[in-house]
């Protein structure tokens, strides 16, 4: 759910939540109130007219007793001069908030409440002025009394009036006050406390687990997966997707940094190992020189020969550290030309042709090709890819008579080139490997077959930058045949033609 969201049910539910407990509240207090003993002034109330009309409600309170008095009148008015019945009756009445006062002539007889008939005594209405209904009465509005009056004759022929005086005020009593203030607390408690445990669980406790989850990334544990709920929609949602592709991507960038960092360990390992063969031989060539064990000019021209010769394999070695750095920060330096591909192969089967026969291995050389197809390459590079797939091929040959055959042929709008060698081959379970860095099938490192690791992984960066592809066949005791397609270049008027 959206914050937005949260927040508008939030203001909602502070508005309407309490306001429809507080009701429900108030309906089970005021019932308790009303029909439980000692809370409603010990009188059976079957309504509850009394919450908004005092005055009414208490008038109906007093009528039992107003019939009853009235009746008393007419059997025996002598009763209203025994002091003792009226305080008796005086009590009845006071639990209904009202108390008697009898007047005899122009002077008060009997009073419930001394203190308050004092007040209300000048202001007492005269003898027979007493209306006739029986809810009938005065009401004084300062005072907030409600005052009924029954007229009548003493047995000495004197006037009597009595009257029933009630304090109209609301029924609401101070222990339905004080349950309703309770109510009030423990309803806005509830409601606070539910809301406070609805957005802890949607806000802070997500928060909470991000923070725990950033902590683990901080310290470099990229495995603390955040589960979001499916089909979460809300921002915490997108926070969680958000951190669970950034873990992703971290984990995935600092495997490839560990994988980097070993093979570059690999590549010092290699790169030294390579190199200390060619200097310890060199240093016993030219300790032999010095020492003069190399006493005749033949054998001085063959120690000259072998040191040129391991100064050579150590300046490959260097060039493909330097190329392999450019390879990582795709800085090869390229420069595309339009060649044409037999005259080029003519020119590169001629150079290599002259290495390989002093190693004493045949080269065969076909071209399928039309004498005018064109493709966009770097020479350079491209020759850098002929000599390391050649340069493998002598590596690892093992046959007395060794054999090279380069072929040239159309593949649709592309030309493939063939490399194909009589060594040892390529065990099946090493095949799909060989293009990675620093993979070497040969455990052993010796000196005769030694290297980088890193040869065919130039040879293949380089031809995917040239726009295709390569891949290699190999049986083992057999040979070797390395593939490779460059698209052909076309005039915009031969692809119409076409």
């Amino acid at each position: 759910m959206k914050f937005k969201t949260r927040l508008w049910i939030t203001f909602v539910t502070l508005i309407v939540l309490p306001v429809i407990l507080t009701s429900i509240a108030f309906g089970i207090i005021s019932y308790q109130v009303i029909h439980k003993e000692g809370l409603n002034y010990g009188i059976e109330i079957n309504d509850y007219t009394m919450w908004s009309d005092s005055i009414s409600s208490f008038g109906k309170l007093t009528d039992e007793m107003f019939y009853k008095l009235r009746m008393q009148v007419g059997m025996d008015s002598s009763r209203f001069l025994d002091k003792r019945y009226l305080s008796e009756v005086n009590e009845e009445i006071r639990e209904t908030s009202s108390y008697l006062i009898v007047r005899k002539g122009d002077s008060i007889y009997y009073s419930g409440n001394e203190t308050a008939s004092r007040q209300l005594e000048s202001r007492l209405p005269e003898y027979g002025s007493v209306v006739e209904e029986a809810d009938a009465g005065y009401y004084y509005n300062d005072m907030q009394k409600l005052v009924k009056q029954i007229d009548f004759l003493f047995p000495d022929g004197e006037e009597g009036t009595l009257f029933i005086v009630t304090k109209v005020s609301s029924v609401i009593s101070k222990t339905l006050i004080i349950y309703l203030f309770i109510s009030i607390v423990c309803i806005l408690s509830f409601t606070s406390i539910l809301l406070a445990q609805w957005i802890r669980r949607g806000v802070f406790l997500p928060i909470q687990e991000m923070n725990i989850a950033m902590h683990h990334i901080a310290n470099g544990n990229f495995d603390y997966v955040l589960h979001c709920k499916e089909n979460s929609t809300d921002e915490m949602g997108d926070l969680y997707k958000s951190y669970e592709d950034m873990r992703l991507k971290l984990k995935e960038s600092t495997e490839e940094m560990k994988e980097k960092e070993k093979q570059n360990k690999e590549l010092v390992s290699n790169i030294t190992h390579d190199l200390k063969t060619p200097i310890t031989s060199i240093k016993g060539y030219v300790e032999g020189l010095v020492d003069g064990v190399a006493d005749t000019e033949e054998k001085k021209e063959r120690y000259i020969k072998t040191i040129y010769t391991k100064v050579c394999d150590m300046d490959r070695l260097i060039n493909e550290l330097t190329f392999y750095s450019g390879i990582d920060s795709n800085r090869i330096p390229y420069h595309f030309h339009k060649l044409n591909v037999t005259d080029y192969f003519n020119d590169c089967v001629e150079e290599v042709g002259l290495e390989l026969e002093s190693e004493n291995i045949q080269l065969n050389y076909t071209n399928l090709l039309d004498p005018d197809t064109v493709i966009i390459a770097d020479p350079e590079q491209m020759k850098k890819v002929i000599n390391n797939i050649i340069g493998n091929s002598i590596k690892y040959m093992d046959k007395e008579k060794g054999i090279i055959d380069i072929r040239l042929a159309e593949d649709n709008d592309s030309i493939r080139v063939e490399i194909e060698d009589n060594g040892k081959g390529i065990a099946s379970k090493d095949l799909g490997n060989i293009f990675e860095r620093f993979y070497r099938t040969d455990a052993s490192r010796n000196s005769s077959q030694g290297g980088s690791g890193i040869g065919l992984s130039i040879v293949k960066k380089i031809i995917e930058d040239h726009g295709g592809y390569i891949w290699a066949t190999s049986k083992e005791g057999v040979g070797t045949c390395m593939h490779f397609v460059i698209r052909r270049y076309r005039e915009k008027g031969e692809e119409k033609n076409e």
